[in-house]
């Protein structure tokens, strides 16, 4: 086991190279986290069972044989440039990281520079995935269903026993703020590579933590924290505390359970949804009520602390731009702060974190008026955050060094005046959603990818093209952070890599992305967390698809169809097209547009719903065309997908569907009636609310889903009978397909 481990950490020493960038490094800033890809070994199948861990052929996988190679697009000029520790520090040799995706590769990045070795564990669907292939040793702990993989404590301790892992980085989301992980890790004699469990349980207790707070005289919103959690009370309370109201689960985070309330008349509904949603979520349905800001924004300090009772705020963030309670685009520093106001965060997150003897790094979130700069205290997170990057970013600290470092007994290697805020950087979020549909998350094969280019960026992932997002886990693709010397430069270069970033497969939020960054308000800083549905009708604004776009898919068919056909028979021996004399024309059909393409003795003419221009295409490869045009000149990307094309051009990329006319008259004849209630996604079905032959009104709910920890209501869309119930408890159901169906009128 152990010459195996060591050959595998000189083939990481030897597999990972910095990319070079086309500017210069930043001063104290990270630099390469560029994105990793992996080779596809054949895999060999780790079950943990009888206190082992066996393979087919009874040997342990050692996933650092296969190797990824570093791709593309990084900060910097490609070596390291965080901000050192100071050499001679007590260190872990091997470590266990109990996460997967993105996450698990950012750990496993940091502490391969570091000469730590590292163990995965991976559900049977996570099989593939690149966490898998980074680590030094990779075992599976179960089926795809987190609470049977990445949620079972007993199959996570024997991994690390039988690896020979020193420590356990938790990564976020899963079992990184149990309390009760954390405990058994340090029982069974590992380091637990976060806070000390008490610290985990005080702070988990979104009641308990307000009482904390208040005490060590941070302030909070005004509500209800109570431990008696029947209806009555909870609705006294809410109207006492009055319209609107939030509720949230009292553990956990990351929006899951969270619920707004304008009426009353829905108050014991969103009650009960919060509690299931939190049970899944977090094991525990305890809520708290809190008076709900109109003009909030979302402010949190990173905060650090080590066992000899150091502590720092490494200065703060604003998170405000979120959906589902979720943030999506994160900054820091936050914008529009007076220094004093700054200096008041950070001691304010500090008294918090010195309130329950923290250790490690964790994150104080406070909700702000945008109106008075009014703040109270929110929760604080005992785990590495999502957005630590751009903390990473204008501080030139790595947080994940620093993590391992506190946790193998080292004392913090700054103090409070020494932590530098240097320039500006964002983090956008990557996810499969949809989110013209409330942003319902997406799942599906990755198809194409395709990070920015040329705009200084890093981007951290767990995904490459081929894999397989699953409904099983969070839809989070990437992440995508820039850097720059002030906010504008730093919001320019985010627009800049978004515009260049392609992904087909799923639905995923990047053209959304690049419509918050581009909007005045976003521009100028006034993020509140109501931004997008205050400038819902601008963000969500449908643009007609140009004629050049039109022009470039029609092109961008007929020379493919051309080279295809090419050698058969001749260039035009198979082409389906109609002669006119010495005139050779192509029609297509996207959506409602029809575009013709005329072969002509003097060249290619394009005609777009009647217009008409003289071309000069030429298809670069398989995907890539060049199209000058008569005072134009563009390149496309064009992936098609069935009779999908999706066409990347001047930073935007359109979704064109292709109706050839000898079936359009079938194509437009086809969907569903708006009797037929389907599912909007791939989800299980948690509930079904009505059996045939029950009246229902228009918009109740009959039908309860669950997809990606998220529910799901189906409801009526008009009063009437129902005809037919096609789901039942349990059942898995794909998108589109018939939940319930009402009787006609």
């Amino acid at each position: 086991m152990k010459s195996i481990a060591s050959k595998a950490r000189r083939s990481a020493a030897h597999g990972l190279r910095g990319a070079t960038a086309s500017r210069p490094p930043i001063p104290l800033a990270p630099a390469s986290a560029a994105v990793l890809a992996r080779q596809h070994p054949a895999q060999q199948q780790i079950q943990v069972q009888s206190g082992r861990c066996i393979s087919s052929s009874g040997r342990v996988r050692q996933a650092g044989s296969v190797l990824p190679q570093a791709t593309t697009g990084v900060l910097g000029d490609g070596a390291v440039n965080y901000v050192p520790i100071p050499e001679g520090q007590r260190s872990f040799k091997k470590i266990l990281i109990a996460n997967r995706g993105e996450i698990a590769c950012r750990i496993i990045r940091t502490a391969r520079r570091l000469g730590i070795s590292t163990v995965a564990v991976y559900s049977e669907a996570d099989k593939d995935c690149m966490h898998v292939a980074m680590a030094d040793e990779a075992y599976c702990i179960g089926p795809a269903a987190s609470s049977e993989s990445y949620l079972k404590i007993d199959k996570v301790l024997e991994v690390a026993k039988m690896s020979g892992a020193e420590a356990i980085h938790p990564g976020y989301g899963f079992l990184s703020e149990s309390m009760v992980f954390a405990q058994r890790v340090q029982e069974a004699g590992f380091a637990f590579i976060g806070p000390p469990p008490e610290a985990i349980r005080s702070m988990g207790s979104k009641r308990e933590s307000k009482e904390i707070m208040l005490a060590a005289g941070v302030p909070c919103v005004p509500g209800y924290h109570g431990a008696a959690q029947d209806t009555p009370t909870l609705l006294a309370a809410a109207h006492k505390i009055g319209l609107p109201i939030l509720i949230k689960p009292t553990h956990g985070g990351g929006g899951k359970g969270m619920r707004i309330v304008h009426d009353m008349a829905n108050f014991e509904e969103e009650v009960l949804s919060a509690k299931r949603e939190a049970v899944k979520s977090f094991g525990n349905d305890e809520l708290l009520l809190e008076r709900y800001l109109v003009r909030p924004r979302h402010v949190e300090v990173q905060v650090f602390a080590d066992q000899q009772g150091g502590c720092v705020g490494l200065w703060e963030r604003d998170c405000s731009v979120q959906r589902r309670h979720q943030k999506i685009i994160e900054e820091a520093p936050a914008p529009g702060l007076s220094p004093e106001l700054k200096r008041d965060f950070a001691q304010k997150a500090v008294a918090a974190a010195k309130a329950v003897n923290y250790v490690g790094a964790g994150t104080v979130e406070f909700i702000m008026d945008a109106e008075t700069d009014e703040y109270f205290f929110m929760e604080m997170n005992t785990r590495l955050q999502v957005e630590h990057p751009v903390t990473e970013m204008v501080t030139g600290i790595d947080l994940v060094e620093w993590q391992l470092s506190v946790a193998a007994g080292n004392p913090l290697p700054m103090t409070q005046d020494q932590v530098p805020c240097i320039g500006h950087a964002f983090e956008a979020r990557i996810y499969a959603e949809k989110p013209e549909a409330n942003f319902l998350p997406d799942a599906g094969r990755i198809l194409h990818i395709r990070p920015p280019t040329d705009a200084p960026h890093r981007l951290e992932t767990g995904f490459q093209e081929g894999d397989e997002v699953s409904s099983y886990y969070d839809p989070m693709i990437s992440k995508l952070i820039v850097h720059g010397k002030d906010r504008a430069e730093a919001l320019s270069l985010l627009q800049r890599a978004l515009g260049q970033y392609q992904v087909v497969g799923p639905s995923t939020n990047i053209e959304f992305l690049k419509a918050v960054a581009g909007h005045p308000d976003f521009q100028a800083g006034a993020v509140e967390t109501n931004f997008i549905p205050q400038n819902h009708d601008e963000l969500f604004k449908v643009e007609p698809i140009p004629s050049n776009v039109l022009a470039q898919a029609a092109l961008f068919l007929s020379l493919r169809e051309t080279q295809q056909s090419a050698g058969v028979g001749g260039t035009w021996a198979t082409l389906s097209f109609k002669r006119f004399g010495d005139v050779s024309e192509r029609v297509y059909h996207f959506d409602e547009h029809e575009v013709r393409i005329r072969h002509l003795a003097t060249g290619i003419e394009v005609v777009v719903d009647g217009q008409s221009e003289q071309v000069n295409p030429t298809l670069i490869s398989d995907t890539e065309l060049i199209t000058q045009f008569a005072t134009s000149r563009t390149s496309a990307t064009v992936i098609p997908v069935g009779l999908r094309l999706h066409l990347f051009t001047s930073g935007k990329h359109y979704q064109l569907q292709q109706s050839p006319s000898e079936v359009d008259a079938d194509a437009s004849a086809s969907g569903q009636s708006s009797d037929n209630l389907t599912s909007p996604m791939p989800a299980r079905v948690l509930e079904v609310r009505v059996k045939e032959g029950e009246a229902v009104t228009s918009g109740q709910v009959v039908c309860v889903l669950e997809s990606m920890k998220m529910e799901i209501n189906v409801r009526a869309g008009r009063d009437g009978v129902v005809g037919k119930v096609g789901a039942e408890k349990g059942m898995v159901v794909e998108e589109g397909q018939v939940l319930v169906v009402l009787a006609k009128e």
